[in-house]
């Protein structure tokens, strides 16, 4: 895995996290006023993943996701929606396990 920060659509910067197949599997939630500040997220979410509180949900559209919160906060969510709760749970347990370990940012 590894963190790539780099300008979203509308120009602002965000982070996401790239599995080694090129999925992304995380992803910020949010864009940040500058790119410093995306790269302190991205840093902040990777030595804090272990700890943070991960929680699978059905979204609007009937499929499943997961977010991760640290200190109430949403720090992360899933960079895709997944079809069974238990998919959703297999990777939000992956990116809890691996993001610490991850390349970057």
């Amino acid at each position: 895995m590894r963190f790539l920060v780099e300008n979203t659509a509308g120009g602002n910067p965000s982070w996401w996290l790239i599995a080694s197949n090129g999925e992304k599997v995380a992803y910020a939630g949010e864009t940040f006023a500058s790119m410093s500040n995306a790269k302190r997220a991205a840093a902040a979410f990777k030595a804090g993943a272990a700890e943070a509180k991960f929680e699978v949900y059905e979204d609007k559209g009937g499929k499943y996701r997961w977010r991760a919160f640290r200190g109430g906060n949403n720090v992360a969510s899933s960079g895709e929606p997944f079809a069974s709760k238990s998919n959703a749970q297999r990777a939000a347990d992956n990116v809890q396990a691996k993001a610490g370990g991850a390349e970057g940012p």
